[in-house]
């Protein structure tokens, strides 16, 4: 399997078990994919973190804590540290 797309399932993972709305059997397909695009974009947690919060709240009409997203920011980034360090 490409490194890409292994990467990107790892991604998909994490955010589908975040679940910060507690819908319990997934349903974040679009807010997954627009927050792996952005985590191919950015690079520096407090952005990562400020896009994603903007990705759910707009399909969601709910804010996300601030705290949450950057926490999962920064796993996101470590995630894909760790796939640009292996090539």
């Amino acid at each position: 399997m490409r490194k890409e797309l292994q990467t990107n399932l790892q991604y998909v993972d994490l955010l589908n078990e975040w679940d910060p709305f507690h819908l319990k059997n997934g349903g974040y397909e679009t807010e997954i994919a627009d927050t792996i695009q952005a985590v191919h974009e950015l690079n520096n947690p407090s952005k990562l973190a400020k896009r994603i919060q903007a990705i759910y709240e707009f399909s969601f009409e709910k804010a996300i804590p601030m705290e949450s997203c950057l926490k999962i920011a920064e796993e996101l980034l470590t995630i894909k540290e760790n796939e640009s360090c292996s090539l």
